[in-house]
């Protein structure tokens, strides 16, 4: 959520209760974010396979070599035409010509079209020289004289009921893009249809910002592996899993560095691991009665503090830097250990500081003003991030139902959501039929479908 998000929500919330003494300690969650993204900074390029850069950002400018399209062509299937050749022609009065020769997709054509005839073209293919207009299938006889008998794809003579202008269904060259124009710019975000316009110049690589690698350790005595057998008074490591999907999902590529057991050794052993990467990512022990060889650990390795931020779930919050072995101090943001606290401060820090890494910015998520099917209570002055399903009602609002029980360890809650309803860190309460601020998670279609979620 960017700061003026922020300020447009607790605008809509002012006539609302307040609460107006915070713990002076505690930060903000865009101080904390602005510490945080301070350490951070776009990584070099590389060369990626062009299908490998989707949603990576371009690291150079694409000028075009050539024409695109390289020659004048058929946007239709149907006949090349010249226009003055047919100014009488209409559906009650055809006129027919003699068809000269046909051109296929990616052929070229056999010679000039002479006035008064007719070249038959499928779409893509280039244009004869003389010929000045297309006219599709449909607004000629063939398909009747296909029926007829007539030898061939069609007949060696058409007739056409249409009086075609000048221009009608042909691409020019240079049409998309003209030979020396700037294509694509370097800091362009290559989405599908910039994939296919670097394509569409005979790229099958391009230089692009690299993706940023992730390590990601999870600490606790009490954590199994997926896979493993389950034990009594255990706990599967679903932290790890969700926050590298998340890691995934925002274009970073995880590094799974294992479980760090409650020993000084172990937490040394899986931090050598994490350091080749460009980030290190931990969950739990970062609250204040966690256990002190995780916080003495990652001081010890370089410069950790400590946070508490004014938001709910995700108080307890750590951030430094951990000294490399090649001399680079690699930026660790540890977050809570309650799966739901740990996924939306990722959210809130993790995901942005990825993206500054890939050269996009902090790129804020899409926010929605929602009408509330249920309340969302502040009952100790922090920033509230309350999980709902935003759907399309029948009458074309909005609205945003809770998912369930908003405890930080309630992960199903999570699962069901597609965004964060958000209570100012001043603003008690937002009543249900009042409207918030949503910070989606998932955009758009799980929410425009009409299909209200069930009442839980």
């Amino acid at each position: 959520m960017t700061q003026h998000s922020h300020d447009k929500a607790h605008a809509a919330h002012s006539d609302r209760p307040h609460r107006h003494h915070y713990d002076a300690d505690m930060l903000s969650v865009e101080e904390a974010r602005e510490r945080i993204l301070s350490h951070f900074k776009r990584l070099e390029p590389v060369e990626v396979d062009l299908l490998d850069a989707l949603d990576m950002v371009l690291a150079e400018d694409l000028v075009a070599p050539f024409d695109v399209p390289p020659l004048p062509n058929s946007a239709m299937d149907g006949y090349a035409v010249i226009a003055a050749d047919l100014a009488a022609a209409s559906s009650g009065s055809p006129v027919e010509l003699p068809v000269a020769f046909t051109i296929a997709a990616g052929a070229l054509p056999e010679g000039r079209l002479m006035a008064g005839s007719a070249a038959r073209i499928m779409t893509g293919a280039p244009m004869p020289d003389g010929a000045d207009a297309v006219v599709p299938f449909e607004d000629t006889d063939e398909l009747e004289r296909r029926g007829r008998g007539a030898s061939g794809t069609g007949a060696d003579r058409i007739g056409v009921r249409l009086a075609p202008a000048a221009g009608d269904n042909v691409r020019r060259a240079g049409e998309d893009i003209a030979r020396g124009e700037l294509a694509l710019r370097s800091g362009t975000v290559l989405r599908p249809g910039a994939i296919g316009v670097a394509a569409s110049l005979g790229r099958s690589s391009v230089k692009a910002y690299r993706r940023p690698v992730v390590a990601i350790v999870s600490t606790g005595d009490e954590l199994l592996s997926p896979g493993e057998e389950h034990q009594p008074g255990k706990i599967y490591n679903s932290n790890a899993y969700s926050i590298a999907a998340e890691v995934r999902r925002y274009g970073g590529v995880p590094l799974m560095a294992g479980i760090a057991r409650d020993t000084i050794e172990s937490l040394q052993d899986r931090l050598a691991d994490a350091l080749k990467a460009d980030m290190v990512v931990t969950s739990a022990g970062v609250s204040k009665g966690d256990y002190d060889v995780v916080k003495d650990v990652l001081a010890k390795n370089g410069a950790i503090a400590l946070w508490s931020v004014r938001m709910r779930p995700a108080k307890p919050l750590a951030f430094g830097t951990l000294n490399a072995p090649d001399g680079r101090k690699v930026p660790l943001l540890g977050l809570p250990g309650n799966p739901v606290s740990a996924m939306v401060a990722f959210e809130q820090f993790g995901r942005p500081a990825i993206h500054v890494m890939m050269g996009r910015g902090e790129l804020p998520k899409p926010v929605v003003q929602a009408v509330l099917d249920d309340p969302v209570n502040n009952y100790d002055g922090r920033r509230v991030y309350a999980r709902v399903v935003v759907y399309e009602a029948e009458d074309g609002t909005l609205r945003a139902r809770s998912t369930g029980t908003q405890s930080s360890g309630a992960l199903m809650s999570m699962a069901a959501a597609n965004g964060l309803a958000i209570c100012p860190d001043d603003v008690a309460k937002i009543e249900a039929g009042e409207t918030a601020t949503v910070e989606m998670l998932d955009w758009p279609e799980d929410v425009f479908s009409r299909r209200p979620p069930p009442a839980s």
